[in-house]
């Protein structure tokens, strides 16, 4: 793994380092950026507790607003959304299971 495919990202104060091909860079830096914004909405609410279960509300969250965005005429650009949802749920799920810093809250 060479650190010139590594982006460093950091989400409610924590870093993570992620591979991902140069010419998604910025694609992950805003999804990171985005995510971060909305765990610490969550986390600001009060109303949920937990680094784990602020990510889980945000990924729900932001699953939700994806899905229910206005339709699309194009059936295939709505295959292709719930394809990259549900990409998004298994890195959050990847880094919920293997970082153990995750579950402290």
């Amino acid at each position: 793994m060479s650190s010139s495919n590594s982006v460093t990202v950091q989400i409610l104060d924590k870093e993570y380092s992620i591979i991902c091909p140069q010419e998604e860079r910025s694609n992950l830096v805003s999804a990171a950026r985005y995510l971060d914004g909305k765990m610490r909405e969550i986390r600001s609410s009060g109303k949920v507790i937990g680094a784990d279960r602020i990510a889980v509300m945000a990924a729900l969250n932001i699953t939700h607003d994806l899905l229910h965005k206005e339709e699309r005429p194009d059936a295939q650009a709505s295959g292709s959304t719930r394809e990259q949802v549900r990409d998004l749920l298994d890195r959050v799920d990847l880094v919920l299971a293997t970082d153990p810093d995750v579950t402290k809250g």
